[in-house]
């Protein structure tokens, strides 16, 4: 059985991860795609934030199956908001041990639907060896007791986490929990070492061969690229290719590596500078918005969930009430400064809202997408930059868009409104911050989108020529990881 690994760069930009190549600044990237099949246009979903993607490429599905509908949103059940970690002021905002338990357990064990299984479960299901480096998703078969002690294990017992999780065979997670004893610095909070803490990892597993397929997160680019912006992060790829060089090493160098491993080299979403804030919830200051640890939340007529540049609006009524409250708030949207896109249901029908025009939209018949799925449409095209080439309805500016966002908005956490910002707006989070001068993502739009993927030993050839239009997405990988294990998915 030829070992699988799954290297994750966190928003790794693909124009970024080319430069990078081409300057000999990531020589091991480069060597997997010159050897492997390459991809520069793979989409992510809606929002194209972190949390929504790490769960559609655990489980092959999008946030309508798999229930992670953002980094921030409304707990409708709970009464509450709930936020995997925007910002350090927005943990303070909601309070650190709140943060921890819904990040590390409740994205995992309550938030994530038990019924779209994630490949380690499913892996593990068939005697597939797995293990992980410190991702979001990592829910699997094998348990897992907390390895902390001291002031780190009180602080932890604090936010509720229980003793022991779920993952995969092999499951390092910081300093909460390890499989086994490594002498690897752990330290979640601080970006910057994260990487070479997975590197350091990754290296160990593979000298005592203690996995067959392992999902190697290298998180740190997407925090470089928030504070410097993406085209600052030729330096952050060129460490993230060095700390897969640490696995490559205890493999017996390049060439062996290569020849005898499957990889996939890939990314969750991308980032764009931003340059522009914009603060939605006090747009919607007509209404009474729902605060963070409200005291009075019975009296809230909205929920606002800003997701770096996306957002959802919740309307907090009942009934026809709530379908009158959406269309007063949706009036008031199309005005406000930074919002590019507006979507919401109306019946069985999508409907988008741009400054361009309007669209509704059902899967149907009339007219088919890059991903092969078919819609009827009514309305106007240019709302999102439709257009017709060789019998297919792409848009360049929202790749995939109608997939991904009616997945967006079947998602049983999804908002009644769903926001996609302007180039260069981000939305103000609930600690205040943002990342004006940086980078950023989470919008529809293209340049927030499209992911890198590259397969090497393993995988379809995505340059295929029998199907050259076709749009690879991240909840592809999945599929591919178990055709390689040959299990079914």
């Amino acid at each position: 059985m030829t070992k699988l690994v799954l290297v994750l760069v966190d928003a790794l930009k693909p124009a970024m991860l080319e430069r990078a190549v081409a300057e000999g600044r990531a020589p091991l990237f480069g060597e997997i795609m010159r050897r492997g099949h390459y991809c520069s246009d793979c989409v992510s979903v809606f929002p194209s934030v972190t949390p929504a993607a790490a769960a559609s490429i655990t489980t092959g599905r999008l946030p309508d199956e798999h229930g992670v509908p953002s980094i921030c949103w409304y707990h409708r059940g709970e009464g509450r908001y709930v936020d995997y970690g925007s910002s350090s002021a927005t943990v303070r905002t909601f309070g650190v041990l709140r943060t921890i338990a819904d990040t590390v357990h409740n994205m995992n064990f309550d938030h994530l639907s038990r019924r779209t299984p994630t490949v380690f479960e499913q892996l593990e299901d068939a005697g597939v060896r797995t293990a992980c480096t410190p991702f979001l998703i990592y829910r699997g078969r094998t348990r897992h007791e907390m390895g902390l002690q001291g002031w780190m294990r009180r602080v932890a017992q604090a936010a509720n986490l229980r003793q022991a999780v779920y993952g995969p065979s092999e499951l390092f997670y910081g300093e909460l929990y390890a499989s086994q004893d490594v002498d690897c610095q752990a330290s979640l909070a601080r970006p910057g070492t994260r990487d070479p803490y997975s590197g350091c990892v990754a290296a160990y597993i593979e000298r005592y061969d203690l996995y067959d397929f392992l999902l190697l997160s290298l998180p740190d680019n997407d925090h470089f690229s928030h504070r410097h912006g993406p085209q600052a992060t030729l330096a952050s790829i060129e460490r993230a290719d060095s700390c897969l060089q640490q696995l490559v090493d205890a493999a017996g160098g390049q060439e062996q590596f290569l020849s005898d491993h499957a990889v996939i080299l890939m990314s969750d979403h991308a980032q764009i500078a931003v340059t522009r804030r914009a603060q939605l919830a006090e747009a919607l200051s007509d209404w009474r918005v729902l605060q963070p640890n409200d005291p009075d939340p019975e009296s809230a007529d909205l929920a606002v969930a800003p997701g770096a540049r996306s957002a959802m609006v919740y309307a907090l009524a009942e009934d026809g009430a709530r379908e009158r409250l959406r269309a007063r708030v949706l009036r008031r949207l199309r005005s406000v400064e930074g919002v590019d896109l507006l979507a919401w249901m109306e019946g069985d029908e999508a409907c988008l809202w741009s400054d361009r025009g309007e669209l509704r939209f059902v899967p149907g018949t009339r007219l088919t997408d890059r991903r092969r799925m078919t819609w009827d449409l009514d309305g106007s095209l240019d709302t999102i930059e439709l257009e017709e080439h060789d019998g297919l309805t792409t848009s360049r500016a929202y790749p995939d868009a109608l997939r991904r966002m009616w997945a967006a908005l079947h998602c049983p956490g999804a908002g009644d409104v769903l926001v996609s910002a302007q180039r260069e707006y981000e939305f103000v989070d609930w600690g205040g911050s943002d990342h004006v001068g940086g980078g950023s993502h989470g919008s529809l739009r293209r340049g927030d989108s499209l992911a890198a993927l590259a397969f090497l030993n393993c995988g379809p050839d995505v340059t295929d020529s029998a199907d050259p239009g076709r749009q690879w997405s991240i909840t592809d990988v999945a599929g591919v990881v178990l055709d390689h294990f040959g299990v079914p998915g």
